[in-house]
């Protein structure tokens, strides 16, 4: 009964039992922030974290923390109960029963506060994965997605089933050989396997490569070899797609030659089997964004989860997103502003999703609106043409009934956005319910994740009427008034969003004034490190800390103006010609296909200066009608640019080249117009099948050279490493003295090295002196780590070595008559035992060698040291001499029995000494070694996640 003593104990209990739990995870996280700083603000702390596999706290680590949780609770642990604990959970029943013993009647010193439903954000999460994984903890059975499907079929899809479709993608993927870091393209058209294959990667510790699929097989040639140049430079190793494209997407495997499959999304997930998410940092590659290619070949943007995750917050910000958001896309999930501003933006504020392929809104423009209509769309997005499609391909008979007036920001971004369309759309669908308010001109590229310059919402979008004569031959925006005959007008994109910054600079570096045109560049925390191997466009990206962005533009009250691009503009008897204007202006010329005007300047080579080219579609081939346009194209050149074109081609549909999001790429038609492809016939399709394969022969017969050359090597190696290995075992177990041992053993060694073809190259060996004892410290990439250092340092050590090798006959024996201390790693109170052991071989003169990472993995990374190597060298005051092995991961990865020739560097460091003996110089001096085994490791730093061995 409420009210009851009963009761009241009851809550009592709920509420220690709160208030305990939140301390005890508070000083997880403090002691997890001193052992691991790198890693203390991406890591997420749970009752069920495993203390040694997740939090990596080690026997020594657990020393301190039992001493913490002790003084904070003012209880006493047993150190049966404390070793046997597992989990934070453990702890918490172990601090809750050692109080019941004391009975001990503590108040609550404060309760948790309740949870705040459909308004709390993951402003704490560092992954995308942790976005997904917080958001079904949450609100699993939300809907996230709203998915048109053919027939306008809508399916629901969940934050739960997302989940658990991803999970079965990265099972799948891992039992294909697929490691963590590596890269998956996914070729998959706006579908529910597009979204779980994305997520999928990411769970695997994969990064995604988003790549279009073809639209049409009469042009697969160019489709195809545009996709192998992207997943070269990628070095993707799976391709994920559908059962219709995978026999098309096979020839890419012939052209790439870091492709190991292609697969279907639903061979992956056909198992069933869920895998374990992969950890990753807040500093890992997410994902990588090709550029569109719109002003040269398409460059892999590497954005981070960082990046990703500080621009959907300040994107939303900017726009007051929330739950009660409704976002309505069509827009293709390969490019920025689909991914990640309308998908992983509506991921993070969840707030729903409702989705359509590009195909559909392409065909019937009135889908996207009546999508607005029915789901009560609050936020919808596209680039300048779909606003134009909308207007000339919706009748009003098709959207007789629509309401538009929920629609509250309507992004218009991706491409120049023009004043004229902006004010039409606005017109016309105001009796709709469409606010003028709602148009929102916005600014991003994929270099800065999407977005950077957005206006504030609820504000029509000012338009500045510009004198022509001054912006092109001056470079200053000068308002018009209204007798000028001569005007350019321009929209505001907005101001730069929280924590990011704009300028506006000269073809010296030099910053200019507000209403000078000039350089674009942006620097914040959103932006991306570089290009995908590629160094010389990420040294051109940069420029002394900020980040080129190719366009130009002013600044006027804080607003960004944009102009054009820096490489698309053409300079003629010294004025600036725009090409985009230029290109809308005669695509209003009737006859002439609207969006298919490609204006460029060509080199020519005998006058040293450009010409003015332009490329227009038409459908018509009737001469007359060619007379009358290029009638009509000469007199709006001479209106904009007071200068005639050099030249005019009218060409057939589909001859002027675009990107997949349809921007014109101009430097790759100016490129055919130069070499005189234009006018070429297209050829057959099966003429184009024909020449991607033969064009994948010769990376195949590469391919084949190199797999015999390898399996060749794989077999030689074992085959002398057996013979080799079995004398070494038995001279060892026979040589009377320890001396003659180490003697032998690094002859052999060596002279395994020598006929395996294998060159080590050692650096500072002059840090180790062989009568001086000290701690050899290195990092643990592979089972030969150890052969390599027995032929490369001087001197003798003991290997300390883990317990569990105690109970293998082969490797016991001869580590024990090379000299070995078998440590115990799991159970406490065998510290003492093994440091008693430690410096009995000290005091023998011994120096000793220490794995501190316990452990390896077929990932690429420096794990967490334990602590073992570090205590001993404050309490023994010995130096620890940090040694770094580059290359033996490569030669024999974990899990694999497959050996390669590469070459491998050791290189010493100086010694390192503790200067006390306490817990806080323990942690320096292992911080110190560390750092210095990462600056010649050759790897990442993965101090920041606890990879679970996947051998050793």
């Amino acid at each position: 009964m409420p009210g009851t003593p009963r009761a009241n104990a009851s809550g009592a209990q709920v509420a220690r039992k709160q208030d305990v739990s939140t301390q005890l995870l508070a000083l997880l996280s403090d002691f997890e922030s001193e052992l691991y700083p790198r890693r203390a603000s991406s890591l997420i702390i749970n009752l069920d974290s495993s203390l040694d596999r997740e939090l990596g706290i080690d026997s020594l680590a657990r020393v301190e923390l039992l001493y913490r949780l002790e003084s904070q609770f003012g209880i006493g642990i047993t150190e049966q109960a404390f070793a046997a604990a597992e989990t934070p959970r453990d702890l918490l029943q172990l601090v809750l029963s050692s109080e019941d013993k004391k009975q001990e009647q503590t108040a609550p010193r404060f309760t948790l506060p309740d949870s705040l439903s459909g308004a709390e954000l993951p402003n704490a999460v560092q992954t995308l994965s942790q976005l997904l994984e917080w958001q079904c903890e949450r609100h699993e059975q939300r809907t996230h997605l709203l998915l048109y499907e053919a027939d306008d079929k809508v399916t629901p899809i969940s934050y739960g089933s997302l989940f658990e479709d991803a999970r079965k993608v990265a099972a799948g993927l891992s039992e294909r050989g697929f490691l963590p870091g590596q890269t998956a393209a996914i070729m998959l058209a706006t579908s529910r396997e597009y979204f779980f294959s994305f997520f999928g990667i990411l769970l695997a510790g994969g990064i995604p490569v988003p790549i279009y699929p073809p639209a049409r097989l009469s042009q697969i040639e160019d489709h195809l070899k545009r996709h192998a140049v992207i997943m070269h430079g990628a070095g993707c190793s799976v391709l994920i797609t559908s059962k219709e494209i995978a026999p098309v997407a096979h020839l890419l495997q012939a052209q790439v030659t870091s492709m190991k499959s292609v697969v279907t999304a639903d061979e992956l997930v056909r198992t069933g089997k869920t895998g374990p998410v992969v950890k990753r940092r807040g500093g890992d590659i997410a994902f990588l964004q090709y550029t569109s290619g719109s002003t040269g070949n398409p460059k892999g943007v590497k954005l981070t989860h960082y990046n990703l995750l500080t621009n959907i917050r300040a994107m939303g910000e900017a726009v007051r997103a929330d739950s009660s958001d409704v976002f309505v896309s069509w827009l293709p999930l390969y490019h920025d502003m689909g991914l990640i501003g309308a998908w992983l933006g509506s991921l993070y504020h969840a707030f729903p999703l409702v989705v359509m392929s590009p195909l559909m809104f392409l065909s019937r423009p009135q889908r996207w609106l009546w999508a607005i209509h029915q789901h009560g769309g609050t936020l919808s997005a596209a680039p300048n043409f779909a606003y134009e499609l909308c207007l000339s391909k919706i009748d009003d008979a098709a959207i007789e009934g629509l309401d538009l007036s929920s629609w509250r920001m309507a992004f218009n971004g991706a491409e120049p956005v023009s004043p004229k369309t902006i004010k039409r759309f606005s017109d016309r669908f105001r009796p709709y319910g469409f606010r003028p308010e709602a148009m929102a001109p916005v600014y991003g590229l994929a270099e800065s994740s999407v977005g950077l310059a957005f206006p504030p919402p609820g504000r029509i979008p000012p338009v500045e009427r510009l004198r022509r004569d001054k912006l092109d031959q001056e470079g200053v925006a000068v308002l018009a008034d209204d007798r000028e005959p001569e005007v350019l007008e321009v929209v505001a994109c907005g101001q730069p969003l929280r924590e990011h910054q704009i300028r506006i600079v000269d073809n010296q570096g030099r910053e200019l004034p507000d209403r000078r045109v000039g350089n674009l560049q942006f620097k914040g925390p959103s932006t991306t490190s570089g290009y995908m191997h590629n160094p010389e466009a990420t040294e051109q990206l940069f420029d002394d800390g900020w980040l080129n962005s190719g366009d130009l533009a002013y600044v006027s009250e804080g607003d960004v103006y944009l102009t054009g691009r820096v490489k698309d503009m053409i300079i003629r008897a010294g004025r600036n010609i725009y090409p985009h204007e230029l290109e809308e202006r005669i695509g209003d010329i009737e006859g002439i296909r609207k969006g298919c005007v490609a204006v460029f300047g060509s080199l020519d080579a005998a006058a040293g200066t450009e010409r003015l080219v332009i490329i227009a579609e038409t459908r018509s081939m009737d001469e007359m009608v060619h007379s009358a346009l290029n009638q009509e194209i000469a007199e709006v050149t001479n209106e904009l640019t007071g200068t005639p074109a050099d030249e005019v081609v009218l060409a057939p549909p589909h001859t002027v080249l675009k990107t997949s999001s349809g921007k014109i790429r101009r430097a790759a038609t100016r490129q055919g117009f130069e070499q005189g492809l234009l006018s070429r016939k297209q050829r057959s399709v099966w003429l184009q099948f024909y020449h991607l394969l033969v064009s994948g022969v010769k990376p195949q017969w590469y391919r084949l050279k190199r797999a015999v050359r390898d399996n060749a090597y794989a077999v030689y190696a074992w085959l002398v490493f057996i013979l080799v290995a079995a004398v070494v075992w038995i001279v060892v177990a026979l040589l009377p003295r320890r001396d003659w041992r180490w003697a032998f053993i690094r002859r052999a060694a060596r002279f395994l090295m020598m006929i395996t073809g294998i060159r080590m190259v050692v650096h500072g060996t002059e840090h180790i002196t062989p009568d001086k004892p000290a701690i050899i410290v290195s990092n643990h990439a592979s089972y030969l780590d150890g052969v390599f250092l027995v032929a490369g340092l001087p001197g003798q050590f003991v290997v300390v070595a883990k317990k569990e090798l105690q109970s293998k006959l082969i490797p016991r024996v001869f580590l024990e008559r090379v000299g070995v201390i078998f440590v115990e790693r799991f159970q406490r109170q065998h510290n003492q035992q093994d440091l008693a052991e430690l410096n009995k071989a000290i005091g023998e003169g011994s120096s000793l060698l220490f794995f501190p990472e316990g452990t390896f993995s077929r990932m690429p990374g420096l794990l967490p040291f334990r602590m073992g190597a570090f205590v001993t060298a404050a309490v023994t005051g010995l130096p620890i001499v940090p040694t770094s092995i580059r290359g033996t991961r490569s030669l024999l990865r974990a899990g694999s029995w497959f050996p390669r020739r590469v070459p491998i560097t050791i290189v010493v460091s100086p010694g390192i000494s503790a200067s006390g003996t306490g817990w806080e110089e323990t942690l320096r001096l292992r911080e110190e070694v560390r750092a210095e085994i990462l600056k010649w490791c050759g790897e990442p730093d993965l101090s920041s996640e606890i990879v679970t061995p996947e051998s050793e």
